[in-house]
């Protein structure tokens, strides 16, 4: 029996409408009406067309049939996308706080309808005998174009359409008439677009080490026994993690299931495609938003007939929709580009492990520098723990030596490169070998340090750094702190105390001025923004078409240059000096991630870190590559602040083009929450906090009560003001994040009462930057 109902969410991102509306089936469309397909309804007074999303049919309705509008029609060329890409968008969006709207544009697959490509062929179907026969009536009539089509398909009896209307000038017309009198048949194939041109030549299957092997059998026997926990394959840069993820997918694909290879840089696709189809050709195909719609719909109709095993991309590949998806592999899983930050802010880590539960596959998580929270997870038996601690690709680690740049202040070198560096550069030149010079810039918020003693400018209540804002002011964006800026350095009275300005274009220059005869390539946000960018700069380097590769964080990510010898990390402050709590986390994995280009060949490697912090926990780690040792004192700074993994927060960020509106909204927001948690910490009177009437939800929130929370804020954003727009926002700390779920969804019940609309608001849960 047809359902004569469907619930459907309206195209529009706004929080009033963010509730599904009950529609009629009409019987003409009775079969076309699936949950995901995209419909046109009349939606509101004046019944204007709007685009929606299918969430359910149903036999019930909520309302009298009568009263109900009915579907208009459906949208040409949608298909029935899994339903589990619906339950998860609906996930996301009591997870992370967003419209439901934006869950779904976010998990469903691309919406634009573009035409399938269609490949034609044409067949002779005449015998011999028969084609020369017809021939010469051709010849005889002077039928010159059917004549040279007949010749051609006599010699190769089938050619494609383009070899006849293109090279042989044959007019569609003729094709068709020869057709219909039985000669030729017209074949027609879909083409998909190809999104990758070029495929990596065949290789051996390399032989296992005893590590990589125990990896691979521990995670397969455990996906055949059922058990789906997560697995984190800690591995140490050169350990060969991707011959293990290549060995798990062999086994997926012998056990009839797909899977899905998340990488955190588009740059990182080049190399990571070619090792893929390399072992397992024509069945591996991208998704990232360089592709155009028409190629993202390939891939999406490719995936859903079967027709490949694997998919490689950022976040975004995440939501292909794969029958029967197997594995979820996240590379380098610490990156903090797996984390969205449009709404909704879902990471792909939590994300990724709710679609493997959806489809009953295994999540697998690897990096030589895991983050805290997964780390921690392994340690608590969460996740499967594996750990990779020999270099396969060639001796041992490579060795590193940290460049006081406070020294070389003294000793009178400006030069953004340091004595030993431009020493080893040369030396490199010399030999042939191939160099990286990496300009640690990620984050870059204008923090203010001394270039004579390496002092940077600190909140007193908090760790982290305090900021540089116009009007001479340093302020802290986690509670608010401000004071004037600095002249002099506090610490050593220097007057070398001033923001950091630094660049890789001017690093470019430097080389050229330093040493003319090297051949330099840069790879930065400027030299990679067309499409084919980072491809044709990373093979000319494999290539040895240059002596340094001068770049940001994107060439410090996974790459596998066995000629280079030397890498150099400028400013490591940088990342360090961040206003941020994983300012000490970010440093230490780009310099292990930086450190591990180097030596990956047969020759050895070494490092030159340069920084004006040499004693820094995080730099003295990294140059040890000791990640354990890193992992437990920078925990211990996180439980005695609260920080993530020891606990979870909840950024609650408010916009309008009214400051006085987004204070506002800050101001009842955190008013709201003390209310409920009934915090006796955070209890202080705030000037021009209003009086909130709370709604029956707060009162069911407030029986349960949440001592545990802290509120901070309301205060300025980062930013305080972005194309005339003023952001506002708290800060909420609990260990419980189902708790912190709660408080959102008691934020947003507060917020749908009409008075409360002036300001948007988005949530952001453990926020991996400051806002």
């Amino acid at each position: 029996m047809k359902k004569e109902f469907a619930n459907v969410i309206v195209d529009i991102s706004h929080e009033k409408v963010d509730r599904p509306f009950g529609y009629r089936i009409p019987e003409r469309l009775a079969d076309s009406v699936t949950p995901g397909v995209r419909v046109k309804i009349p939606f509101g007074a004046g019944n204007a067309l709007r685009t929606g999303y299918v969430i359910e049919v149903t036999d019930h309705s909520e309302f009298p049939r009568e009263r109900m509008k009915e579907i208009d029609s459906v949208l040409p060329g949608t298909k029935e996308p899994s339903q589990r890409l619906i339950v998860l968008a609906a996930w996301m969006k009591q997870q992370y706080g967003s419209t439901m709207i934006q869950a779904l544009k976010t998990v469903l697959p691309a919406r634009a309808t573009v035409g399938e490509k269609e490949r034609k062929s044409i067949e002779l179907l005449l015998q011999d005998a028969q084609a020369q026969e017809l021939a010469a009536q051709m010849e005889r009539r002077h039928q010159t174009a059917r004549l040279r089509l007949l010749q051609e398909l006599m010699t190769n009896r089938t050619i494609s359409w383009e070899a006849a209307t293109k090279r042989l000038k044959v007019p569609s017309s003729v094709i068709s008439k020869l057709e219909s009198d039985g000669v030729l048949k017209v074949h027609a194939s879909v083409a998909y677009r190809n999104p990758i041109r070029r495929m990596g030549e065949e290789t051996e299957k390399k032989t296992l080490s005893e590590e990589q092997q125990g990896a691979v059998n521990g995670i397969l026997n455990a996906f055949d026994q059922n058990d789906r926990r997560p697995s984190l394959i800690h591995g140490i840069t050169g350990s060969g993690k991707t011959e293990v993820y290549l060995a798990l997918i062999e086994g997926m694909i012998k056990r009839g299931r797909q899977s899905i290879v998340l990488i955190p840089e588009i740059a990182l696709t080049y190399q990571t495609v070619q090792r893929f189809t390399a072992r397992f050709g024509d069945r591996v195909s991208v998704m990232n938003s360089t592709l155009s719609v028409g190629e993202k719909q390939d891939q999406c109709r490719r995936a859903e007939r079967g027709e490949l095993d694997v998919i490689i991309g950022p976040r975004s590949a995440l939501f292909v929709p794969f029958p029967n998806l197997g594995m979820i592999l996240m590379d380098e899983e610490h990156e903090l580009s797996y984390k969205s930050e449009t709404s909704p802010k879902y990471h792909a880590r939590e994300t990724a492990q709710k679609l493997a539960e959806l489809s009953d596959a295994t999540l697998v998580l690897g990096s030589a520098t895991p983050s805290l929270e997964a780390y921690s997870r392994a340690q608590r038996g969460d996740y499967h723990f594996y750990k990779l601690t020999k270099r396969l690709t060639g001796g041992s680690l490579p060795r590193v030596e940290i460049a006081d740049l406070r020294e070389e202040l003294r000793n009178g070198n400006r030069s953004i490169f340091s004595v030993s560096l431009q020493e080893k550069l040369r030396d490199r030149l010399a030999r042939k070998e191939q160099s990286m010079l990496f300009l640690n810039r990620r984050g870059y918020a204008g923090f203010v340090s001394c270039r004579a003693c390496g002092y940077v400018c600190k909140c007193p209540h908090c760790d982290v750094s305090l900021s540089e804002h116009r009007g001479g002011r340093l302020v802290c964006h986690y509670c608010g702190y401000e004071q004037p800026a600095v002249k002099l350095c506090p610490s050593c009275g220097s007057k070398y105390i001033l923001g950091f300005r630094a660049g890789t274009e001017a690093m470019e220059e430097q080389l050229h001025k330093m040493f003319p005869q090297a051949r330099v390539l840069r790879m930065d946000a400027d030299t990679t923004r067309t499409r084919e960018s980072y491809e044709k700069i990373l093979a000319a380097f494999a290539r040895g078409d240059a002596d340094i590769l001068v770049g940001t964080q994107m060439i410090v990510k996974g790459h596998d240059f066995p000629a280079v010898t030397l890498v150099g990390v400028l400013a490591a402050d940088l990342s360090l000096s961040m206003s941020d709590y994983r300012a000490g986390e970010r440093t230490f994995q780009l310099l292990t991630q930086a450190a591990g280009r180097a030596g990956r060949g047969s020759r050895p490697g070494e490092v030159v870190i340069q920084t004006y912090q040499p004693d820094h926990y995080s730099i003295q780690y990294a140059a040890r590559q000791d990640y354990e040792g890193f992992y437990q004192e920078e925990l211990t700074y996180r439980q005695l602040l609260s920080y993530p993994p020891a606990s979870h927060i909840l950024a609650v960020q408010f916009y309008s083009k009214k400051q006085e509106e987004a204070l506002a909204g800050a101001q009842e927001a955190a008013s709201y929450v003390r209310q409920v948690t009934q915090s006796r910490q955070f209890t202080q009177q705030m000037s021009g906090t209003v009086q909130i009437p709370t709604p029956a939800a707060a009162h069911n929130a407030a029986s349960a009560a949440l001592p545990d929370t802290i509120v901070i804020g309301p205060a300025p954003a980062l930013i305080g003001k972005i194309n005339d727009v003023y952001r506002y926002g708290i800060y909420l700390k609990n260990h419980d994040y189902e708790k912190l779920v709660e408080l959102k969804d008691g934020i947003e019940q507060m917020r749908s009462l009409p008075q409360r609309q002036k300001a948007l608001c988005q949530f952001d849960f453990d926020p991996v930057h400051s806002f």
